[in-house]
């Protein structure tokens, strides 16, 4: 393996790192607040569909000509560029909406803490800092800062320590003081809370998908990915679950209800010395680095499409050396503006919307192979159903608790839809405009007047 490449530990870290920290410090209190105490089987069931999303990544990056990600996989596998194009188009508002939930995160946080203004000029202060840090990271990755694999791996590394220690140290408090029990919850009433709270927390299961973008920096990319796979998924469900368990037992309801984002760091306090502080902290560096990492991700992911003639050339450069700096503003731009005036729980919606659709639409081409060796076909059918299941159940969420956000989100999505097939169809639409024009001007030659 060359120095310069990254190894199994490296993935595993990047994966990981992709849905530890920022997502969980997010997502969480938003689960919290739709299925309270199953929270846990929330990730669960989230879980499970993402690591059949992931075996299927696995299938078609073994058997495609063309080592990549979602986009290229549509395009081996359908031949349908505008179909890629449009799967692109839509990974990338997913990535916007993650930046926004990790934006408003970080912004609750950081005016949570002691001495940090709640208001500025009469005006809530959240927004200002969310948008500030979104500000700061575009001019940091402007600069073409990037973090080595090394880095990632202490990182992620102490991220996850401290979420151990909180959620272990939980499960231990609760046990000798009693209320444990809240944060484990009942399953035997029938209900469809959990999984609409697991539709609603699949943006955080999105991270590992990465890799499949940057397979020329991974020694050994195929093997590599698919170990690096299906090691993180199961960890962070794992990681999910201890820290749900010990949320929902040990942090207050009415944090729940009015500062989801919060709720993590509420929790500590009864055991772990500062515990506010310090998981509030540990959330600003954790968002903060999520916002850092989806943004350079999500600009060479844009830079790639740019190249293939898949977004206008308007949104940058495709030539330039490094990020384009038109393209970090404009998702910068787009990014702020969905984190100042938007809700946690909408933003949180919006983006695990985009990844369902996505990771489904993978599901299904892995499901189309199953007749080739090593493919089973049960995985990717269990996928598939529940990115269904969990699109159906989303809506109905929205349209029956947040009503709202329920028309924010389709008329965004139509909007989108249909900016992507003016766009991605435009010359066919050429082509009738010119049939059109050449027939208006054989009218007069024909004696056909306007009148008839």
């Amino acid at each position: 393996m060359s120095d310069q490449q990254l190894g199994l530990a490296e993935g595993v870290s990047i994966a990981l790192g992709g849905m530890i920290g920022g997502g969980i410090f997010a997502v969480l209190g938003v689960v919290a607040q739709i299925t309270h105490a199953a929270t846990w089987a929330a990730f669960v069931l989230a879980g499970i569909v993402a690591l059949c999303a992931g075996y299927s990544y696995n299938v078609l990056n073994r058997i495609s000509d063309d080592r990549g990600g979602s986009v290229t996989f549509v395009q081996c596998f359908t031949g349908n560029a505008t179909l890629a194009g449009m799967t692109g188009w839509t990974l990338l508002f997913g990535y916007i909406g993650s930046m926004a939930m990790y934006a408003y995160a970080f912004g609750s946080f950081a005016t949570g803490l002691p001495y940090v203004p709640t208001e500025v000029a009469g005006l809530p202060a959240r927004p200002l800092v969310s948008i500030l840090a979104i500000a700061g990271f575009v001019g940091l990755n402007m600069l073409g800062a990037r973090a080595t694999g090394s880095t990632e791996n202490v990182l992620v590394g102490v991220k996850i320590a401290i979420l151990l220690v909180m959620g272990l140290g939980g499960l231990g408090y609760g046990w000798t003081h009693g209320g444990l029990e809240t944060g484990l919850g009942q399953l035997s009433t029938p209900s469809f809370g959990p999984i609409m709270a697991a539709a609603v927390s699949f943006v955080a299961f999105q991270g590992w998908q990465l890799l499949f973008y940057d397979q020329e920096s991974i020694a050994d990319p195929v093997e590599t990915i698919r170990k690096a796979v299906y090691v993180a998924i199961p960890s962070a469900v794992g990681i999910y679950v201890v820290v749900a368990i010990t949320t929902l037992s040990l942090a207050p309801a009415d944090v729940i209800q009015t500062h989801p984002e919060r709720a993590l760091a509420v929790a500590a306090d009864p055991f772990l010395p500062y515990g506010y502080l310090i998981i509030s902290v540990a959330a600003l560096f954790s968002t903060g680095s999520a916002i850092n990492a989806t943004l350079f991700s999500s600009g060479y992911f844009a830079k790639g499409m740019l190249s293939d003639d898949l977004l206008p050339d308007r949104v940058g450069d495709s030539s330039a050396d490094g990020l384009p700096y038109r393209t970090l503003l404009l998702l910068g731009i787009v990014t702020a503006t969905l984190s100042a005036v938007g809700t946690l729980g909408a933003i949180t919606s919006f983006a695990s919307l985009a990844f369902i659709v996505v990771f489904g639409g993978m599901c299904y081409l892995a499901l189309r192979q199953h007749d080739r060796e090593n493919v089973t076909a049960a995985i990717p059918l269990v996928g598939g159903i529940g990115s269904i299941g969990f699109f159906v159940l989303m809506f109905w969420h929205l349209y029956r608790a947040e009503p709202e956000t329920f028309v924010s989100v389709v008329v965004i999505a139509v909007a989108v839809l249909t900016v992507e097939l003016l766009y991605f169809e435009r010359p066919r639409l050429e082509e009738i405009t010119e049939i059109g024009a050449a027939v208006e001007e054989q009218l007069p030659a024909t004696g056909v007047s306007e009148e008839q």
